[in-house]
C-alpha cells in the first residue's frame, strides 16, 4: 500500500508512514532473496545478527517498537503491537506479521499535529530526537538492513 488517506493533519507523517511501509516490505523481499540463497551474515557479537533469522525479527520488532514508542510520547493509545516470533519461526511468519505491524502504523499519527512532531526532544538510544526525528529513523532502519542484505547478494554473484 503506497496510499494513505488524506485525513492526515500532517503530511510530512503521512510521508514517513508510506515510506515506512514501502522499505519495510522491500526489506522483507531481499530477506527471502537472501534465505533463499543461504547468505551468511558476517560474525558479530551483537545477537541480532547471529543469523538471518534474528536479523529479520530485529527489523520486525523494530518496526513495531517505534510506533509504541512515538505512540507513549504522544500520549496516544497503544497500538497494541503484538511480539514478533521468536527466530525460530519468523521465517514463516514474517509475512503475516508484518501485515500485522504496517496496518498498525496506517492511522495513528493521522490526527497530530505537524507542530507536535518537532517541538520538542525526546531521549531515545542515548541522545535527543525529536518524534519526526525518530520516524525518519524508522523508514532508514530497514533501508539499512536491506542494503547491507543486496550487498552481500552481490558478493556472492562476484
Amino acid at each position: 500500500m503506497d496510499t494513505l488517506p488524506d485525513g492526515y493533519r500532517y503530511r510530512g507523517a503521512r510521508a514517513l508512514v508510506i515510506l515506512h511501509e514501502r522499505h519495510m516490505r522491500h526489506f522483507l523481499r531481499i530477506w527471502h532473496d537472501a534465505d533463499a540463497a543461504d547468505i551468511a551474515l558476517p560474525e558479530t557479537p551483537d545477537e541480532d545478527y547471529a543469523s538471518r533469522a534474528a536479523l529479520l525479527r530485529h527489523v520486525l520488532r523494530a518496526a513495531g517498537r517505534y510506533l509504541v514508542w512515538t505512540s507513549e510520547q504522544l500520549g496516544l493509545p497503544d497500538p497494541a503491537i503484538e511480539e514478533p516470533p521468536e527466530a525460530e519461526a519468523i521465517a514463516e511468519g514474517a509475512d503475516a506479521y508484518l501485515e500485522h505491524v504496517l496496518e498498525r502504523w496506517r492511522t495513528p499519527l493521522a490526527d497530530v499535529p505537524e507542530e507536535r512532531f518537532g517541538d520538542r526532544t525526546y531521549p531515545v538510544w542515548g541522545v535527543s530526537s525529536t518524534i519526526e526525528g525518530v520516524l525518519e529513523h524508522a523508514v532508514v532502519h530497514p533501508l539499512r538492513h536491506t542494503f547491507q542484505l543486496e550487498e552481500l547478494l552481490a558478493d556472492r554473484l562476484t
